[in-house]
Order: C-alpha cells, then sequence, then structure tokens
C-alpha cells in the first residue's frame, strides 16, 4: 500500500490562497444562476498543492470541540484527494472522495466549509480551497464519464421504504441500494431532493445537479415516489407491512415561530415556504406562472440572522424588494477569533454572506440590525401588516434560572415601515403527525428518540436519521446521518454488514 506524501510538501509557502472569482452584486442579482466562475483545472491544482503535509489533518476530523463540529463530519480523506488533484490524476481523486461522500456536488457548493475552518494552513494564514477543489474533483468526474450507475450485481429481496429525500434519507438509499436492497424513496413534494431542492435557492444550488443525482440513482434501481405525504396519504402500517423497514428522514419540519401582537396580520410568511414558493415558480415556469409569495416593492424584513435568513435576503433583493432589513437578536460576532475560540474550532465570528454583500451594493448599508426583535406587527385597516414595533435586546441573568438570556431594553422601542416579514428563525423539531402515524418516540425537543449512537426507534422495524433524529442541522451531517443509519439497517437486515 501506497504511503501517501503530498505532492508539492513545500506548496503551501510557494502559494497564495485564490478563490473561485464571484459576479458582481449589482450583475449576479439579475438571474437565479450561481455566480461564481471556476478557476481554471490548471490553476485550481495549484490550489490543491498548497494542502501541506501536516501530519495530523484536523480537517478530516468531524469532532465537537466546545459544542461545534471541527473537520469533516463525513471524515473525507481530503490530504489524499487534494494530493491527487496537484497530481492531475482526477480519476482517482474522484474514487477516494466518493469512498466517504455520496453527494460531493453538493456539499462542495452549501457546506459551510468545516474542514477549511480546521486546515492547518488556517492556524497562522489563508486555509485550503478544500471546497472548491473538491466540486472541481466532481465535476470534471461527471464530465469525463467516471461516475457512472453502480447497479447491484445481485439483489438482496429486501425491501426498505425511506421517508424524505433530503441529503439523509437519499444517502441512506444510495448505500442501502448498493448493497443489493431494494429501496423506495418517498418524498410529498412534487421533486426529489428535500431540503436540497426547495430549501435552499437556486443560486447556491441549481436543481439540474439535482436532478442529474436523482437520475442517476434511479438508473441505479432507486425507485421515487413524489406528491405522496406518508401518514396522511398513505398509512404507516401498510408500509410497515410491505417492507422490512422503513426509515424515517423527514427533516425537522417545524418552523419556529414569533409570537407578538399582531401575528396574525396578512404578509407574514415562514422562510421555508417563501423559498419554496419561489423555488417551484422559478422551475415550473420562471414566475411566469405568478404562484410565488412575491416581495417586489415592498419593505420586507427578515427574522433571524442564520443562512437561511440570509438566503430570504438575496431571494428578495433579486425579486425587487424595495428595501430589506435583518433582524438578529444576538449581539454581532467578533470579526476575528476571541482567545477563548482557538484553532480549530469553529470560529464564531462574523460572516458577511452573498445576501448581505447584495444589500450593500444595493441599498448602501448592511441589512443586518442586531440584538433587536419585534414587539408588534401593525395592520392596516385591511389587516394587511404596514408596519413593525421593534425593541432593543441586551444580556441579562434570569433571576430564576441563573442562565443568560435576551432582555427588552426598557424605552428602546422603534419603528420599522414593513409589508412582508420572513420568519427565518430556526426549526423545532419533527412533524407531529408523522410521529404520531408511525407511533415512534420523541424526546423533548421533539426529535425522534433512539438509544445513543443508534437510529433504532422503540417501534421495530423503524429507524430515523437527519434533522429528524438530531435536530435542525447541515447538509454534510445529515449525509453522514444517513451513512451512519444505512449501516444499522443493513445489519439489522443482514445479521452483518459490509457497507463502508
Amino acid at each position: 500500500k501506497r504511503q501517501i506524501k503530498m505532492g508539492k510538501p513545500t506548496g503551501f509557502m510557494e502559494y497564495d490562497r485564490v478563490d473561485s472569482e464571484a459576479f458582481d452584486p449589482k450583475e449576479r442579482i439579475k438571474n437565479f444562476n450561481e455566480f461564481h466562475t471556476p478557476l481554471s483545472p490548471e490553476k485550481q491544482r495549484i490550489q490543491a498543492a498548497r494542502c501541506m503535509d501536516c501530519g495530523v489533518p484536523f480537517c478530516q476530523s468531524g469532532k465537537m470541540l466546545k459544542g461545534m463540529i471541527s473537520g469533516c463530519p463525513l471524515n473525507n480523506l481530503i490530504p489524499e484527494w487534494n494530493e491527487l488533484l496537484y497530481l492531475g490524476n482526477y480519476k482517482r481523486a474522484y474514487h477516494r472522495l466518493a469512498k466517504t461522500s455520496n453527494f460531493p456536488e453538493f456539499t462542495s457548493r452549501v457546506c459551510p466549509g468545516l474542514c477549511e475552518k480546521a486546515c492547518t494552513c488556517g492556524l497562522n494564514g489563508d486555509a485550503v480551497t478544500t471546497k472548491e477543489n473538491e466540486k472541481t474533483i466532481i465535476e470534471y468526474a461527471f464530465e469525463h464519464g467516471y461516475v457512472k450507475p453502480k447497479i447491484p450485481a445481485v439483489r438482496t429481496g429486501k425491501k426498505v421504504a425511506v421517508i424524505g429525500s433530503g441529503p439523509s434519507g437519499l444517502a441512506a438509499a444510495d448505500l442501502l441500494n448498493m448493497r443489493g436492497h431494494s429501496v423506495t424513496v418517498y418524498e410529498k413534494s412534487d421533486r426529489p431532493g428535500g431540503l436540497l431542492m426547495y430549501g435552499i435557492p437556486n443560486m447556491k444550488l441549481e436543481k439540474h445537479i439535482i436532478d442529474r443525482r436523482i437520475n442517476l440513482m434511479k438508473e441505479e434501481g432507486i425507485e421515487f415516489v413524489t406528491g405522496v405525504n406518508v401518514g396522511t396519504d398513505i398509512k404507516a402500517n401498510k408500509l410497515l407491512k410491505e417492507y422490512d423497514v422503513v426509515i424515517l428522514a423527514c427533516g425537522a419540519g417545524n418552523p419556529r415561530d414569533i409570537k407578538a401582537e399582531g401575528r396574525d396580520a396578512d404578509g407574514i410568511y415562514f422562510a421555508v415556504d417563501y423559498l419554496k414558493s419561489v423555488t417551484k415558480s422559478l422551475l415550473d415556469s420562471d414566475f411566469k406562472d405568478k404562484k410565488y409569495i412575491d416581495p417586489k416593492g415592498k419593505n420586507v424584513v427578515v427574522i433571524g440572522g442564520g443562512d437561511t435568513g440570509n438566503d430570504c435576503v438575496g431571494t428578495s433583493i433579486r425579486l425587487g424588494c424595495k428595501s430589506i432589513t435583518q433582524l438578529e437578536m444576538m449581539p454581532k460576532a467578533p470579526d476575528f477569533r476571541t482567545a477563548d475560540n482557538p484553532w480549530p474550532q469553529w470560529p464564531k465570528v462574523c460572516k458577511t454572506d452573498y445576501g448581505q454583500e447584495e444589500a450593500i451594493a444595493v441599498f448602501g448599508h448592511d441589512p443586518r440590525i442586531y440584538q433587536t426583535t419585534v414587539k408588534e406587527f401593525v395592520k392596516d385597516k385591511n389587516g394587511n401588516l404596514s408596519k413593525l414595533i421593534c425593541v432593543k435586546l441586551e444580556s441579562k441573568k434570569d433571576e430564576k434560572t441563573g442562565r443568560m438570556m435576551m432582555a427588552e431594553v426598557a424605552g428602546s422601542e422603534f419603528e420599522l415601515p414593513c409589508e412582508m416579514v420572513l420568519i427565518a428563525a430556526g426549526f423545532l423539531g419533527s412533524q407531529k403527525y408523522v410521529t404520531d402515524a408511525f407511533g415512534v418516540e420523541v424526546d423533548g425537543r421533539t426529535n425522534v428518540k433512539t438509544a445513543p449512537d443508534s437510529f433504532a426507534t422503540n417501534v421495530p422495524k423503524v429507524f430515523t436519521a437527519g434533522d429528524m433524529h438530531i435536530g435542525q442541522s447541515l447538509v454534510v451531517r445529515a449525509i453522514r446521518q444517513g451513512r451512519d443509519v444505512a449501516r444499522e439497517v443493513d445489519k439489522c437486515l443482514m445479521g452483518y454488514t459490509n457497507l463502508e
């Protein structure tokens, strides 16, 4: 077995980090396309050469440090395929990448780059461009025919139903099908992909990328049933009779609400509903059907400062909002790591994402207002939202629990003109009608309950994975959950597993 050595041991000293160039914000907001120009293959290979022979590759560790993940949860063999990319061996680089990752074309676009934040080069300089190296490898592999259907030579005779076609469900289906089990994936929406299809805007992940993978999985023998809501359209008992195992991978489907006076005003939407309506209309008719929540000409306020909130900002600007404001309850994060947040922990620093960049370019200022929440939604005489009463917040210790909490600052109220609110405050766990239908236990956060390090529920033959199991998280963690549940299901069905 060849010992891995870096193709360019001094590359990290010789080459500076160079990222793909993003289109100018005022240009990219004219459409919903991805907006980065990839480096040439030659230049990307030089970036791969920056991967140093660091001895302990924290980039692939996937460990929890201070409650945050450090390194890749999939334990991708990053130094190996970086070296192979540098050497120009794209085919072998793809096979090393595919060994641990089912869908590199997704993670290389939407993952926040846990690997890069733990890169040893980033300790005293710029991290390796691991995400863009990954994207180069997988796209080259598709272009040159390295990615081929893996049709099992032998079928086991076992049948598995996967409920939900998000990243965890797809990953589980992919591995179990390769093992030879017959897999059917049920999806309540009209298109498979779950969060990937309708929760992430097109400019971050163009949907033909998802279709390409789904079509490949269909060639491999996986059946997709769309437009079927398990628990209502089809009964749980029917699936349990027809299949040897059922995997619940339905995501964390309950959006966190904002309770304030006037909440019943027209013009208030959950971010997930907004983003889905926009993407579906885009795909169905290029917006000609007008079946989307339209912010054009409106003062839009997004409540929530995470990735979904940022996606709402970018989407609203593309659709012609009059103004955009983003409210965040917490204080602004520092611009650089603090002493109590050392490498290789995830850096708790302020990030200005693409949507905020576009808001700055279009409206001349950062859309974020920190330590602020809505105290009242004000309606006009027709019941439509007309403005918000907001209030500033400060961190205080709760006298009963002793915990720090964000409390209102007396007399700090102010008004914002607003005809549309998008609530992007996160999700609270699994949907009750699904868990009730299967009779599975849930924990205090309404996530489906299992034993530690297990995916089996209290109901025989029923397993769970993804956000439905661990709560709202990242696409890359959902894929890892899907891979892990596949191993446990395979062992349950066969008495052993040879899935890696």
